[in-house]
């Protein structure tokens, strides 16, 4: 019973209320009511209003200091990369395929055919990234078209770290693989695993 009456007397002096306007600005100038403005909020203590300062000139934000102009544009200079600049192994690729599903196959299709739920709504339908123009690109320029958009395609950079748009640039890799694939292409000890399909004619 009396640690039960310790800890209500210790919450209930842990709880303050909003103080009142009336109050001496020492009083409330505090860890719990500091003066401060909200994100969005008007400030009038710049010319443009906005207490949400841009960034300075010059300046680089903790943690974005990306010195590998490749890495960070899928270029050097106006050359794409001709392959993705991250060591690539199976957890790299799962990676890519998740983030794929998630950002690229509304409109895509999870075979990246281009016939995602959003075309069949009437969103106009996006390239075929199996077809022999994506097969033929650079994979900097994939992932530069991830960064930037094309068309009516947005760009994703804000809302996809670097690495994760280069895994989706692996997974791309492999569906157009998946759909260029030849039997020279499967390991000798898998051949025998094959089944031959009887295509109907067209």
């Amino acid at each position: 019973m009396r640690r039960a009456l310790v800890a209500a007397a210790l919450l209930a002096g842990a709880c303050r209320g909003q103080p009142s306007e009336n109050e001496p600005i020492h009083l409330v100038s505090d860890m719990d009511w500091q003066d401060k403005f909200q994100p969005e909020e008007a400030a009038p203590l710049w010319t443009d209003g906005r207490a949400m300062r841009p960034m300075v000139d010059g300046t680089v934000a903790r943690g974005q200091l990306h010195a590998d102009e490749g890495l960070v544009r899928g270029m050097i200079g106006d050359k794409y990369l001709a392959k993705v600049p991250i060591p690539v192994d199976a957890r790299v690729v799962r990676r890519g395929q998740d983030r794929f599903g998630i950002f690229c196959a509304p409109c895509h299709d999870r075979t990246g055919s281009g016939r995602g739920i959003v075309v069949k709504l009437g969103y106009p339908q996006p390239v075929d990234l199996t077809s022999d123009r994506v097969l033929h690109m650079p994979d900097g320029q994939v992932f530069w078209t991830i960064s930037n958009g094309v068309r009516n395609m947005p760009p994703y950079r804000k809302q996809i770290p670097i690495e994760d748009r280069w895994a989706i640039v692996t997974w791309v890799r492999v569906l157009d693989r998946s759909q260029h694939a030849a039997l020279a292409d499967v390991p000798d000890d898998q051949k025998d695993h094959i089944e031959t399909i009887e295509m109907a004619p067209k």
